[in-house]
């Protein structure tokens, strides 16, 4: 197996290919930092193999992926084009992701404040968008969304219809409002749990 006389300008060249379709100027500053990068730490740790040094900046694929998103220049985050030859474009999120989150988490107080009609509408309808606008949000993975509506929609609307249509429900101020605040703190611990794990978009 032939091996690179110079894996420095291999491994640079490699980052090049990965960012071609980075502006030029970008590029190049991107490659001088690596460059410097490289020759600082070889200064500082000489006995340490070249190849260790470049196997700590990691894989010039998930250099130019990283560079791709930081440009913001409308290039997928994997940073490469697709079959077709054209890069594929980032999907930013055009809702801020605290939105659905706080239309989740707000629903049932608000009914809770408001009983009397339309506050149950308007926490529904509340709680409906919020899950919608979490199911098209860019910023979670599916898993998530799923997670996060089934703990902040599905199950909270699902234990609250079989309160009303039943007599099963908690009965009297007291257990009303330990129900009450368990699913609220369901939901809005769902949320919190969402916030914390959202992505950048």
């Amino acid at each position: 197996m032939k091996t690179s006389a110079d894996p420095v300008r291999d491994y640079l060249s490699a980052v090049e290919r990965e960012t071609f379709v980075l502006p030029a100027d970008r590029r190049q500053e991107l490659l001088a930092d690596l460059a410097e990068h490289i020759e600082v730490t070889r200064a500082e740790r000489p006995d340490t193999a070249i190849g260790e040094i470049l196997a700590e900046l990691g894989d010039p694929r998930t250099i130019a992926a990283t560079a791709l998103a930081e440009a913001g220049n409308g290039y997928g985050a994997a940073g490469a084009p697709d079959r077709s030859g054209v890069p594929a474009p980032v999907r930013h999120g055009k809702v801020h992701p605290l939105v659905p989150l706080l239309m989740l988490a707000l629903s049932l107080p608000f009914v809770v404040a408001f009983s009397d009609q339309p506050g149950p509408l308007i926490g529904f309808l509340s709680r409906l968008t919020g899950a919608i606008l979490l199911c098209t949000s860019v910023h979670w993975t599916a898993v998530q969304k799923t997670t996060g509506v089934l703990l902040a929609a599905v199950v909270p609307s699902a234990v609250i219809a079989s309160w009303n249509l039943s007599s099963g429900g908690p009965s009297g101020d007291a257990p009303a409002l330990v129900a009450n605040l368990a699913m609220t703190a369901l939901i809005v611990g769902t949320a919190a749990w969402l916030w914390r794990v959202r992505r950048a978009s």
